[in-house]
């Protein structure tokens, strides 16, 4: 095993992944910005290295300041965490040739998966079915106004070399198809320095399932299970569970087989995660993309499985074998994660950057917190605005909503905005507990907020202009985050969100 790891990342997967070296007794570096000298995983980790200014452009994505500074401090690997460099295969090519260990799959296999158009002709290689639409990234407009009309609209325009919906387009009819197409063009160069797309036929209300495979040096190649990832905001996942409520057994077992079959197609090694569209109605499944790293949402999977992914992804590292078979995964009870962000739901979740000036943290049975920050923290304007992920296991799904209830509600942060208030309105949603999801949930719960009635919405406000005053004459500070969820729920009934409908 390593006897010391530089994690090429920030904030709480950091962290998280800093506390899997030191369970294994790897001792952990951290790199940081000047803008995270300060950062809590800059304390966590035994020792740091500063590779540059705020701009990630400038640190966290400069790779020879990162392997510079895993040299420096004599490391013998370096984990890419996700976001950032996680995915680039010219990292993994140069911490290689600089004689340290990448943790995550080769550079080949990220080449070929990376590309979305190339990961569809695995797919088909592999047997595994794809949404319909091309293989190859469309040379004109033109062609993608005949392809557009051979499998009718809507129709999914997509970066090729990226996702995170960043150049990504639904398109209703022709007279939208030529704008739609020069947007996601710029966009997706902007985000990848790629503007190759590519086009599928939109699947309507589909579920976005995505199955954890696991695949080490000595071949052998397992999946654990689904997550159930569709509730969404701008293509980008913010509730995930594990496992689907729509999944029984033999779904599990025939999407994990095709998991298996990409794997094993493209010699895989490490976490990866193949993403799937289910048809609601039909059962049928379609592949999308793969990711090569660990996934934002792997908590919900350990939670249920009982494996450790960090972990396995040393001892593949370091070319050991999995430490369990296909035989030995099982999936005991239900997790639910929601991804906690700086931003403010009310206004179309525009991030909302500053200091937390207090926090209190959910604990209990079945209440997992993996967290980037702590109160003093400065949530800056440079990077991503999550702050946190609250992961809540119970055993049954009913049982985890509860729960995710109750910790949503002892969950407090002051000085900035977050998507708490949200979470605790989605977790009481019924089709939410009927677990009715497709990826236009959000959209359709938006609506049903809007619809409230005004008047509901004054009553509120009087009770909370009441709240106020009493709480500035008589509760002391930290009864005030609650005050301002109130805030949140009756004014953004009538005002905020008819901005955000309208936007």
């Amino acid at each position: 095993m390593f006897r010391k790891v530089l994690i090429a990342n920030r904030g709480e997967i950091a962290v998280r992944i800093i506390r899997g070296c030191h369970e294994l007794g790897i001792k952990a570096v951290a790199i940081y910005s000047e803008a995270d000298a300060e950062s809590l995983h800059v304390r966590a980790a035994d020792e740091a290295v500063c590779v540059g200014p705020a701009a990630s452009s400038q640190s966290y994505l400069n790779i020879d300041a990162i392997i510079a500074a895993a040299k420096s401090v004599n490391a013998e690997a370096i984990h890419p965490g996700y976001g950032f460099l996680a995915e680039n295969a010219d990292f993994a090519r140069a911490v290689a040739a600089a004689g340290l260990t990448f943790i995550g799959p080769s550079a080949d296999a990220m080449d070929l998966m990376g590309s979305k158009t190339s990961a569809r002709r695995v797919a088909i290689e592999a047997g595994v079915p794809i949404v319909p639409g091309t293989v190859e990234a469309l040379v004109s407009f033109e062609e993608a106004q005949k392809t557009a009309e051979k499998f009718g609209y809507p129709v999914m325009l997509k970066a090729a070399a990226g996702g995170g919906g960043k150049g990504m387009r639904l398109v209703t009819g022709s007279d939208e198809l030529r704008s739609a197409f020069e947007t996601a063009k710029t966009e997706a160069a902007a985000a990848f320095g790629d503007s190759a797309l590519y086009l599928e036929k939109a699947v309507e209300r589909p579920r976005h399932i995505e199955i954890q495979i696991f695949a080490d040096t000595h071949g052998n190649v397992v999946h654990l299970g689904e997550r159930e990832c569709s509730i969404q905001r701008r293509h980008q996942k913010v509730i995930e569970e594990c496992p689907s409520p729509i999944n029984d057994a033999d779904l599990r077992r025939r999407m994990g087989e095709a998991a298996v079959k990409i794997g094993k197609t493209v010699n895989y090694t490490g976490a990866g995660t193949i993403e799937f569209l289910l048809s609601d109605a039909t059962r049928e499944f379609y592949f999308l993309e793969m990711n090569t790293r660990l996934q934002v949402e792997h908590p919900v999977t350990e939670l249920v499985t009982g494996f450790d992914l960090v972990r396995e992804q040393f001892r593949v590292a370091a070319g050991e074998p999995l430490s369990f078979t296909q035989g030995d995964v099982s999936w005991v009870g239900h997790a639910i994660e929601c991804r906690i962000y700086a931003e403010d739901p009310a206004n179309n979740f525009f991030p909302s950057p500053g200091k937390i000036t207090y926090l209190r943290e959910p604990a209990g049975p079945g209440i997992r917190i993996d967290s980037g920050v702590a109160s003093f923290s400065e949530v800056s304007i440079h990077y991503d605005p999550m702050i946190a992920k609250l992961a809540v296991w119970g055993r049954t799904r009913d049982e985890a909503i509860e729960r995710l209830r109750r910790a949503l509600d002892e969950y407090q942060v002051a000085g900035i905005t977050t998507t708490l208030p949200f979470f605790r309105e989605v977790a009481r949603d019924q089709e939410f507990v009927d677990g009715k999801l497709d990826t236009g949930f959000i959209a359709r719960f938006n609506e049903r907020r809007v619809a409230i009635e005004p008047a509901e919405a004054d009553l509120d406000l009087a009770m909370i202009a009441a709240a106020i005053h009493y709480s500035r004459n008589q509760q002391p500070v930290f009864m005030q985050p609650q005050v301002s969820e109130r805030r949140w729920k009756a004014a953004g009934r009538v005002e905020g969100l008819r901005r955000w409908k309208r936007s």
